[in-house]
């Protein structure tokens, strides 16, 4: 059916051209036939080439539609009657099925309200009215379709018909162009020159019918012009055939870049020039956690039918791995998507187990992270329980046996007892304000880190010199990581360093805390079997910090934390 179709588009334009050499009211047939065969072969060819390519579309029969109404708005150029008075009857028709294919581009369908309406108005001036303005008597005596002769009638009907078509063409620019639909049917870079022709073309039929109406004298040069413009449509859909056809000659590219193994951090960029959108995303699927997530193991949301980006999803022996996100027009370049999906399925693989390593990363910190607070708490919540139970009550015994000493009188004997158990009490106390130090400090909750420090500095066993530059407050987290820092190595320094002196500094620089302390002791601290360093390492690695210890025999030990804190 299409080759027939084909082999009359080419019938037609020879035709027009005979019509024309044969028309006796025609000055320059040559140049009327010229411009028909421009507009006529072009569109009934691309218009064939669009409808082969997607026969479920209505956009290529839409384009044979304006090759074939044009020629047949040719046959007023005939000198029968018959022949005139049906090309009079498509004279105007061409103009807005022009307006159809540009506003059902590319889908070929009438997707908003606006442009069903305008579209619509459109057919009517274009045929109701062009009947009407014939049964008038337009055209002369060799129109058959004449009842009654009323040329002032027929020149009114003529100029609301030719005035309401050019504002129903200049209405039509907006839509074209119109942010919204945009979003509904995003455009590939090489469609867009076709819908700036496509607005050209409407801005000459427009100003092609106001010169018609008004009576101009440059109304045939105007006229030959909008011919012109009108026939650069579809060689602009050539050129976006053209660049599609070399968008798959380039898959030969990206097969050889697939072979040279590229890592995964370049895939996306091979897959973007392959399908020549710079905005494409790539998004893997971790069966696992059955979530969409980037290369970094950060989860992906796929994008909304209706936000202009689209979805293609890639598998390889039924499994699926990975997920292409891109502009929406490229859902009509089902050929090219499938042939890179097919390509990218063995070199996605280890790309996606790239991703899964990365997320079951970010899982571990973050549960880490999880336990690290969840002790945390914990803590809080026993020293709580410490402050307000056991030492309440050894203070509450201190006092009651303070009443009691006072009721014994002179018993030297009873005298001592007590002065034994109180003096039991206050070490019980001091070990348990200990203990509920060691769990969480409350000096650090109410004052800051940097009082914290000096509470462990005073207590510390040996000389300490203290240095610390941290303005206001820092978040609680990494405030306690800091503190146990410090208070952990002094007790090491304290237990087996045989250290003689210490500095502790914190210092906070851009957006990280530095916290360093050194001794110089014998050094050879145990930085693997030990639990303490090991403890304090999951505690600032937690916070996506780091801790670095130097301990060379006989050169004392340095420690450091580096902790994120912006």
């Amino acid at each position: 059916m299409l080759w027939a179709l084909a082999l009359t588009g080419v019938a037609v334009s020879a035709a027009a051209v005979a019509l024309a050499y044969a028309s006796d009211g025609l000055v320059d047939p040559g140049i009327r036939s010229a411009l028909l065969v421009w507009v006529v072969l072009p569109y009934v060819l691309a218009g064939l080439v669009a409808w082969w390519r997607r026969p479920e579309s209505r956009f290529g029969p839409l384009m044979v539609a304006v090759g074939f109404t044009i020629f047949l708005s040719g046959l007023q150029f005939s000198n029968a009657p018959l022949a005139y008075t049906f090309g009079m009857v498509f004279d105007i028709l061409p103009s807005v099925l022009f307006l159809h294919v540009c506003l059902a581009f590319p889908g070929g369908r009438l997707e908003l309200p606006e442009e069903r309406w305008l579209v619509g108005a459109g057919y009517f001036a274009a045929v109701v009215l062009q009947i009407v303005k014939m049964l008038l008597g337009a055209g002369g005596p060799d129109n058959l379709i004449a009842i009654v002769t009323e040329p002032a009638v027929a020149n009114t009907v003529e100029d609301v018909q030719l005035l309401s078509l050019a504002a129903i063409c200049l209405a039509g620019i907006p839509l074209l162009l119109s942010p919204r639909r945009a979003r509904t049917r995003p455009l590939p870079p090489w469609a867009r020159l076709l819908v700036d022709s496509f607005a050209l073309g409407l801005v000459s039929i427009a100003l092609l019918f106001v010169a018609g109406s008004f009576g101009w004298e440059s109304f045939q040069t105007i006229q030959r012009i909008a011919y012109i413009v009108i026939g650069l449509s579809p060689v602009a859909f050539a050129i976006g055939l053209l660049s599609a056809r070399l968008a798959r000659a380039n898959l030969g590219d990206l097969l050889v870049e697939l072979h040279a193994d590229p890592t995964p951090e370049e895939l996306p960029g091979l897959f973007a020039r392959a399908l020549r959108d710079p905005t494409l995303e790539l998004a893997y699927w971790l069966p696992e956690f059955e979530t969409w997530a980037d290369l970094e193991g950060n989860p992906v949301e796929l994008p909304d039918a209706d936000s202009g980006r689209a979805t293609t999803l890639i598998e390889r022996d039924g499994t699926r791995l990975a997920a292409l996100v891109h502009t929406g027009s490229l859902t009509d370049e089902r050929e090219l998507l499938d042939a890179v999906s097919a390509a990218a399925g063995i070199a996605l693989e280890n790309g996606r187990l790239h991703a899964d390593l990365r997320a079951r990363l970010l899982e571990l910190r973050g549960s880490r992270q999880r336990v690290v607070e969840a002790g945390q708490e914990e803590r809080k919540r026993l020293e709580r329980n410490l402050h307000d139970g056991a030492q309440q009550r050894l203070v509450a015994l201190s006092l009651d046996l303070r009443m009691l000493e006072k009721r014994l009188g002179d018993d030297p004997e009873a005298r001592a007892l007590v002065d034994q158990a109180r003096s039991e009490i206050a070490m019980s106390l001091d070990e348990l304000r200990d203990i509920a130090r060691g769990l969480h400090p409350a000096v650090l909750t109410g004052y800051g880190l940097g009082v914290a420090l000096e509470s462990l500095v005073a207590r510390a066993p040996l000389p300490v010199t203290l240095t610390v530059t941290v303005d206001g407050r820092l978040d609680e987290p990494v405030e306690v990581a800091a503190y146990y820092v410090v208070s952990e190595s002094l007790a090491n320094i304290g237990k087996h360093a045989q250290a003689s002196t210490a500095t502790v500094t914190a210092v906070r620089s851009d957006d990280e805390l530095v916290v360093e302390i050194v001794d110089d002791g014998v050094g050879g601290a145990d930085t693997e079997g030990g639990s303490g360093l090991r403890g304090l390492a999951d505690r600032v690695e937690a916070l996506d910090g780091r801790l670095r210890v130097w301990t060379p025999r006989g050169g004392g030990t340095r420690v450091r934390a580096e902790l994120p804190c912006a």
